[in-house]
């Protein structure tokens, strides 16, 4: 696997995203390697915890510019099979029999956002930057809304996935989404905490709790939500809003509603 990094230490599997030149930003092919592993992972019965994190500057960025430009000229059909890849990988993640955990730093934006709150627990460094950038592109967090929305609390997620606003691992933890904030010393600290007490605990007395806490979630549900989210996001990159958008993103220009704004207030 080249897009991603896996070494197991001590019955502990630790993921890396392996793109750093291009932050991480996730392609099909890396999406379909994470999605592999975190479901193997699961039947490993000497795993006693997932660590998820990124090679390089930034955990992730979302998406690539490659793989966006290819959605462009995607079909409602095709942008709908497209999105169920994306969500069975989070959805791997969230059902993964192991706790998982995201180490996080530099940049987390987008879909990198479904990747987190798809994890049990997750500590970023403190100067982490966040971001949930879809509605500037046209489109909406689709896919990944059933994770942040049961991850999260309702004025966070009321806020940062309307508005799109950059926010700091201040405001992550104090919305739910993340578990610990801190400095590289205490990072590091928190999450050898962490792992300790997950190997110290009962295996399978761990891995029960987890199917415990996804059917008090009423898993039942998430196939009508990967029905019903897959389908919003389809219709919004096909729209004509969301292929302005997302053509101005990669063209590196003002979409045209926020021009159209402007001229308004400029008459104003």
């Amino acid at each position: 696997m080249d897009l991603i990094k896996t070494e197991t230490i001590d019955r502990v599997l630790y993921v890396k995203l392996n793109r750093p030149e291009l932050r991480n930003a996730f392609n099909p092919e890396m999406i379909k390697e994470i999605t592999k592993v975190v479901s193997e992972a699961s039947n490993d019965d000497e795993l006693r915890a997932l660590v998820l994190s990124g090679e390089g500057p930034a955990f992730c960025a979302g998406a690539d510019l490659n793989y966006m430009k290819s959605m462009v000229d995607y079909s409602v059909a095709e942008n709908r099979k497209d999105s169920e890849v994306l969500f069975d990988m989070f959805y791997a993640l969230k059902t993964c029999d192991v706790p998982t955990i995201a180490s996080l730093h530099g940049y987390v934006m987008g879909g990198a956002l479904g990747l987190v709150s798809a994890c049990d627990l997750a500590v970023a460094h403190k100067e982490t930057q966040f971001c949930f950038s879809e509605v500037k592109l046209g489109i909406a967090p689709a896919v990944i809304s059933p994770f942040v929305i049961r991850k999260t609390l309702p004025q966070f997620y009321n806020r940062y996935l309307l508005t799109a606003e950059m926010f700091s691992a201040k405001e992550a933890f104090k919305g739910g989404l993340i578990s610990a904030v801190g400095n590289d010393s205490e990072k590091d600290e928190i999450l050898k905490k962490w792992i300790k007490k997950f190997q110290q605990n009962g295996r399978r007395a761990v891995r029960a709790t987890k199917t415990l806490v996804s059917y008090v979630e009423e898993q039942s549900k998430w196939l009508d939500q990967k029905s019903e989210t897959t389908k919003v996001i389809a219709d919004l990159r096909v729209s004509s809003e969301g292929q302005e958008g997302l053509r101005s993103f990669l063209e590196k220009r003002k979409p045209s509603w926020i021009v159209e704004r402007e001229g308004k207030d400029a008459k104003n």
